[in-house]
């Protein structure tokens, strides 16, 4: 099949969705299917040429569901837009955020004129509450949304979370394809960052550094676990807006043993990874699934992370990890301080999260992604009247 992925935010700044197009495609093109990539992207490498990626439009940074998004404006584009839909004669246009920019939904209005099946994936998930930047969005545009949406042929949520959140604007069927990790890249065998493995007992944090990821409730509960456990070491992966903050209350409370690295290189997370003796996400909530935890699972580690509904469809209590009430930094710590204190516990979690972290292994979600283009393409013929044949075997017709 030739595939178009369209991600609605900046290809120039690392994000979960634009990670999760990234490994999609790359594995959808080892099984010999053609893929393009249509994202806007700005700043140098904006200007650089990537294989299969066509950047279209610019970004600007939006605040959303207490993180900040760079989204696709791209009113000036339709032009280029219609000219590779012409070219590239997609059998498949998979849009992720459909609804996020007006990219995507430019093409929701030309995409059904080229005969591609137009699949929809969903990653946000958001409060009960209009105080949140989608659920607010979602409320206010749904009207003028909502015959977009109807174009789709299909829909996919991440969680059963994802799906929750939208169809209270957007009902319909959707098929849960969670985010996926890659099991190779992370693997209990990654020898640890030199630098910490010299038995302190290491609590590593890894992602932006902002509110709705619950960092200051970690830090809160560092002189709980330091009662107990004063041989400990916080290792803080990430940047953002809290970071100096933080940074001067550690500071000022003069607690040693505190690192901020700032942004860990790609290169450098599955050794990060495997330099924990407990992994902890103290997230208060807006996340849909949690890569993240994926991750730190994959590396066979012990996790304690926030009990809340992304979370409980990656993590279950006392199965793979711990789950703690968000907000609540005393559940926290004694949460660390029991997998602190019991080394067969964080590897009888640690086995088990790796097995779990096979499930949502790259292979297996993109031949589910895969499987469900069949179907939808599939669906599309009979409603049409038309032949279904398979990709490879319209392919061959064709050569023949």
């Amino acid at each position: 099949m030739k595939i178009g992925l369209v991600s609605p935010y900046d290809w120039s700044y690392p994000g979960g969705v634009q990670d999760h197009i990234q490994r999609l495609a790359s594995e959808l093109r080892g099984r010999d299917h053609t893929v393009r990539i249509l994202t806007p992207a700005t700043g140098a490498r904006g200007r650089q040429v990537e294989y299969g990626v066509y950047k279209v439009g610019w970004a600007a940074p939006l605040h959303v569901n207490g993180s900040i998004a760079r989204v696709a404006f791209a009113p000036h584009i339709s032009g280029r837009l219609r000219g590779i839909l012409q070219r590239e004669q997609f059998d498949i246009i998979h849009l992720h955020e459909p609804l996020a920019s007006p990219l995507g939904l430019y093409m929701l209005h030309a995409g059904p004129a080229t005969g591609a099946t137009l699949i929809g994936t969903f990653h946000a998930w958001a409060r009960h509450s209009l105080a949140s930047a989608p659920e607010w969005a979602y409320a206010s545009a749904a009207p003028f949304l909502g015959r977009y949406y109807r174009r789709l042929d299909g829909r996919i949520a991440v969680s059963s979370a994802a799906e929750e959140f939208v169809s209270r604007f957007f009902p319909g069927d959707f098929r849960i394809i969670p985010n996926g990790v890659d099991t190779q890249l992370y693997h209990p065998d990654t020898p640890p960052l030199p630098e910490f493995d010299d038995g302190k007992l290491n609590i590593v944090y890894l992602g932006r550094i902002e509110k709705r990821k619950g960092l200051k409730y970690l830090l809160r509960a560092i002189p709980m676990i330091r009662e107990h456990y004063p041989n400990t070491r916080f290792i803080i992966g990430g940047e953002g807006p809290l970071r100096a903050g933080f940074e001067r209350l550690v500071a000022q409370a003069g607690w040693p043993d505190v690192v901020f690295l700032g942004r860990v290189p790609a290169e450098l997370t599955p050794a990060l990874f495997t330099s924990a003796h407990v992994f902890c996400a103290p997230n208060t909530g807006g996340e849909s699934q949690g890569i993240v935890l994926l991750e730190a699972l994959a590396s066979g580690r012990a996790v304690v992370a926030s009990d809340i509904p992304g979370f409980r469809s990656v993590i279950r209590h006392q199965r793979e990890g711990l789950l703690t009430p968000p907000t609540r930094s005393e559940e926290l710590a004694w949460a660390i301080c029991h997998l602190l204190s019991d080394e067969g516990e964080r590897r009888r979690l640690g086995v088990a999260g790796r097995e779990r972290a096979e499930a949502f292994s790259w292979e297996r979600v993109a031949t589910q992604v895969l499987t469900y283009y069949e179907e939808r393409r599939a669906a599309m013929a009979a409603r049409h009247g038309s032949l279904y044949l398979p990709a490879e075997a319209a392919s061959i017709s064709l050569v023949e």
